[in-house]
């Protein structure tokens, strides 16, 4: 018998959420969640907020079958609406709730408080500022007039950490875009970005794109990075970044006034296409000074090394290994490796390097290990030298040298000391870090049997007869296999030349991939970037799999397409009916449309369009 699995069973689970950044003089909610059904919640004093209304309290549930298994959740959610009282970073102590008998403490949260927006000029806020060592420029691209779709703010700024830098010393770049009642869809692929001449780029993926609130030129806007690198100068002097340019699809309103909230809602709203321009920037780029130690090894940053040394006690042709690890954050992947002077009589092998590097938007940073293994061949008493490793330390502005211990080797005799009975050095020794041969083996003599007449040592393909049917097995099995390849890849690599092709054939894994997605939000009950996710899923599914592109996809262009592939009319409406719901949920939450019913009408809906013949 099967026990089912209720969400008694889980275990409690009570959180606290609200908005990271909100603006002074504007409602914001601050929403506790428990996972199962509670009661007697105790909020915090709210000291630094006026409170507005609330808790308004909500339930949501679901139920799943998998593999004859029954799961299911419960959400109790309450919310309080506040007001900040003025400009600061606050927090806002936890809160408890009893749960069956239980009281159960929530966390607490941390908020900043953001200036409220200042008049705006009609010079619009797209200007060039500088604060401290970070170069914040921005430009307005899209052109804004007191009325139409275009009303509000949409630009990107060129972010540099430094402008004035020496060689090879790291520049943070970024493009930042800032959006004010506009609502930015999404960017296309037509983004133009510089060449970056003469630096050496190391690219920052940016997986989850975060949106931010910022006061800019008093204004409050959206904010979110949507590029970033890591810039190397590789000569002095000064060095122009040119301009960089972003495609961004807008959401905006239609002018027409609907008959109704009700009446085709999805097409309260229209796409449209802007320009954006980053500009561009100088970067003065200092040479390093002169002086450059013998030891130097092109690192530019903060750097430590530590050495190790297998044993100092070994017999001879038994091998030692001296590891050396760089630590530290600058351009590490241009580090040269430092030599070692082993003593004369010391066979070397060549350095085995392992980089363990992470860049992230503070810079490269993490270890270089170095293992050197060399071989003594005679027994006797010998030293090695420090390994010294020069660099240019940014932070003090001069040169820097670090310096590993000087070892003092013993050298014992072994069993292929040459000084011991006079045979040929034999290196009898294990080691995981190279593999080294043994000595005397390395050279084979050729036997001249196999070149004699006799028939013992002749080769089969000498006895194949020219149209026997060992021929054709030994030469016709390959080529015949080689035409079949061939006539495979090819094919594939048609199919992958019909791009509209591929995106119909991956339409259902990607929309999978964005429902999984969602659900994980779901699941961290993250609504507003749930119902985003929920809204791209169906519309990037449609997309590719009616060839339509995104900015185009409206109703009548899903309803036609639709139905000039025969596609039922009650799906045809379920398919609008979906996306106008996500519409509603993502820019009006107050509908009332719940998260997990959304999710799996979505899910229904993928699975139905699959079903048909698209």
């Amino acid at each position: 018998m099967t026990t089912a699995l209720t969400a008694s069973a889980e275990p409690v689970e009570f959180r606290a959420q609200a908005p990271a950044q909100v603006i002074l003089g504007r409602p914001f909610q601050l929403t506790y969640t428990v996972n199962q059904r509670g009661k007697d919640l105790r909020a915090p004093e709210f000291t630094d907020f006026d409170y507005i209304a609330g808790p308004y309290t909500s339930q949501s549930s679901s139920t799943s079958f998998v593999n004859g298994r029954r799961s299911s959740s419960f959400t109790m959610t309450f919310t309080y609406t506040l007001m900040a009282q003025k400009e600061g970073s606050f927090s806002i102590p936890p809160a408890t709730i009893n749960v069956g008998g239980e009281h159960y403490t929530s966390n607490g949260v941390k908020i900043t408080v953001l200036p409220a927006d200042q008049p705006q000029s009609n010079s619009g806020s797209g200007q060039t500022s500088n604060s401290g060592a970070v170069q914040q420029q921005g430009g307005q691209t899209a052109q804004r007039s007191s009325s139409g779709p275009e009303q509000g703010n949409i630009f990107v700024r060129t972010l540099v950490s430094k402008t004035k830098v020496y060689e090879q010393e790291a520049i943070l770049l970024s493009y930042k875009v800032y959006v004010a009642g506009v609502d930015l869809k999404q960017f296309t692929n037509n983004t133009i970005l510089p060449d970056f001449t003469s630096f050496l780029q190391q690219k920052i993926d940016l997986n989850d794109v975060q949106l931010e609130l910022e006061n800019y030129n008093g204004r409050n806007y959206q904010t979110a990075t949507i590029y970033s690198t890591l810039l190397y100068p590789q000569k002095s002097g000064d060095i122009q970044i040119d301009p960089a340019s972003f495609e961004a699809v807008l959401l905006v309103p239609n002018q027409a006034r609907s008959r109704s909230i009700f009446d085709d809602f999805f097409n309260s709203y229209t796409t449209a296409t802007r320009t954006l321009r980053a500009p561009g920037v100088t970067i003065h780029v200092t040479p390093l000074p002169a002086g450059k130690p013998a030891s130097y090894a092109g690192g530019v940053g903060k750097f430590t090394m530590d050495s190790k040394i297998s044993a100092t006690d070994v017999k001879a042709n038994e091998a030692i290994t001296l590891t050396l690890t760089i630590r530290g954050a600058g351009n590490m992947k241009l580090l040269k490796t430092p030599a070692v002077d082993w003593p004369e009589g010391f066979e070397q092998y060549d350095p085995k390097v392992t980089n363990n590097f992470k860049t992230s938007t503070g810079g490269m940073s993490g270890t270089r290990t170095i293992e050197y293994l060399a071989i003594p061949r005679a027994a006797g008493e010998y030293t090695l030298p420090a390994v010294k490793f020069g660099y240019f330390d940014t932070e003090k502005g001069q040169y820097q040298v670090l310096s590993s211990p000087e070892y003092t080797l013993h050298i014992a005799r072994g069993a292929g000391d040459p000084t011991a009975n006079g045979q040929q050095p034999i290196a009898n020794y294990s080691t995981t870090k190279e593999d080294i041969r043994e000595l005397g083996s390395d050279i084979r003599y050729i036997s001249a049997a196999r070149f004699t007449p006799s028939s013992a040592h002749r080769s089969p393909l000498t006895t194949v007869r020219f149209g026997s049917w060992q021929m054709w097995t030994t030469y016709g099995a390959p080529l015949t296999l080689a035409l079949l390849l061939f006539g495979i890849f090819r094919k594939r690599i048609r199919e992958n030349a019909d791009i509209i092709g591929v995106r119909k054939r991956q339409a259902n894994s990607v929309a999978r991939k964005r429902l999984k997605k969602a659900k994980s939000l779901l699941a961290e009950h993250k609504n507003e970037p749930f119902f985003e996710e929920i809204e791209r899923a169906s519309l990037q599914y449609l997309s590719d799999r009616l060839a339509i592109p995104t900015a185009d996809l409206n109703k009548d262009t899903i309803t036609a397409t639709l139905r000039n592939k025969s596609v039922p009319d009650d799906l045809i409406d379920r398919t609008n009916r979906v996306l106008s719901d996500a519409a509603f949920a993502r820019y009006a939450p107050s509908m009332g449309i719940t998260p997990a019913d959304l999710y799996s009408q979505t899910e229904q809906l993928i699975n139905d369009l699959e079903d048909c013949k698209l």
